[in-house]
């Protein structure tokens, strides 16, 4: 990476910035409805071959949408590791969200579904690369962009697509909103997800009672040992989200289930956790338990991985030219899960990088107008000096 030098290309006007933002957001596209997803798809892959840019349409599977890779004009062939945009284009929000949060704009706020998450930072992308090939700019590096439809699920049928990406890349730009007060993710907690099942023996709840054992109490126990495994100074959090079980109310119950949320801090933590969860035995006698699942995705810090501290001083060096103050999360409490955490195997990993705003995944979701030039304008530079 080299010093902050002259010529450096600025980034759209918010005016422009939210005309092309908005006829996305307008596109309703959650993870569940693939047509929908799909029909975002087809309006970025046409606003990137309108540039000029190659696209390459990696069909959907298992119910999900299509991905997209998209790269610079000026890549060619090379074979050099270059840098990786990554984005998604899916969100949690159901068909008709958008009247319930309409596309407009309040006191210095834009609002939409999937505005924030993480549309704006998807967009960012294409004007960014668009900005360049206006002003007849290449970038030192090949240039990739790369947007899932299955993010906000946990991206299984994106992932194989990511990592490959990811060992083609030097650098890895994840346009994520970023977190509050603007700062970027250096540091990301380990994620598991397992589901829980118990079987117990049925019996009728009045005559034969006392032959039966009840799924339902064993969950009763096992949720209670797996919430008290949660641990705030060491930044571990165990959490049941979902659970469900019996038949009909005279009957003592033959199965529950139950949804298990991981986050850790470091690999060790991991290891040990893993092995709790998956450890779990039975209160109940003649009751089994069934652990299914596992980590899916890894811890790293800022302070194990040097080439992820080298970017972010370069970016925050960037950011004081700019104007702003750089600030980052290297704990990685309160960053949450991220497709980044699939490319730290292979190269330097910055998240967050996108516009920023507030109330994600509800129907106020919103972006702050004011993020957009700086923001977008980091982001250009970063495409404009990493070497």
């Amino acid at each position: 990476m080299n010093d902050v030098s002259t010529g450096l290309l600025a980034f759209d006007t918010p005016e422009r910035f939210l005309e092309g933002l908005n006829a996305w957001v307008a596109l309703e596209s959650p993870t569940s409805d693939p047509g929908a997803v799909n029909r975002l798809m087809d309006r970025v892959q046409a606003d990137f071959e309108g540039i000029g840019a190659t696209v390459e349409r990696v069909p959907g599977t298992q119910g999900r949408g299509d991905h997209l890779v998209v790269r610079a004009p000026w890549n060619g062939l090379s074979n050099e590791r270059g840098v990786t945009l990554l984005a998604h284009l899916d969100t949690v929000h159901p068909i008709g969200s958008l009247a319930l949060n309409p596309i407009r704009t309040e006191d210095g706020r834009a609002y939409g579904p999937g505005i924030n998450d993480m549309k704006a930072g998807a967009h960012a992308c294409f004007v960014a690369l668009r900005r360049l090939v206006e002003e007849g700019r290449t970038t030192p590096l090949p240039l990739t962009i790369v947007y899932v439809s299955d993010e906000e699920v946990g991206s299984q049928t994106s992932q194989a697509l990511i990592e490959a990406e990811a060992k083609r890349s030097k650098h890895v730009l994840v346009l994520e909103a970023a977190r509050g007060g603007g700062r970027v993710v250096t540091s990301r907690k380990g994620l598991a997800r397992y589901d829980l099942a118990v079987r117990g023996v049925p019996a009728h709840s009045g005559s034969a009672h006392k032959a039966g054992r009840s799924a339902v109490k064993e969950l009763a126990h096992q949720i209670i040992a797996l919430e008290g495994m949660t641990d705030y100074d060491r930044g571990i959090t165990v959490s049941v989200g979902m659970v469900s079980g019996g038949t009909a109310a005279n009957v003592v119950p033959e199965h529950a289930t139950a949804s298990i949320d991981l986050r850790v801090p470091t690999m060790a933590d991991a290891k040990e956790m893993v092995a709790r969860i998956e450890g779990l035995a039975p209160v109940t006698p003649d009751v089994t338990l069934t652990v299914t699942g596992g980590m899916n995705r890894f811890p790293y810090t800022k302070q194990e991985r040097p080439d992820v501290a080298e970017l972010f001083d370069h970016a925050r060096s960037l950011a004081a030219g700019i104007g702003f103050d750089l600030q980052d999360l290297p704990s990685g409490e309160g960053s949450g899960g991220s497709d980044g955490q699939f490319c730290i195997p292979y190269a330097s990993v910055l998240d967050g990088l996108g516009p920023f705003g507030g109330a994600s995944h509800t129907n106020g979701e919103f972006l702050e107008i004011v993020t957009i030039e700086p923001r977008g304008t980091l982001l250009l530079h970063l495409l404009q000096t990493l070497k």
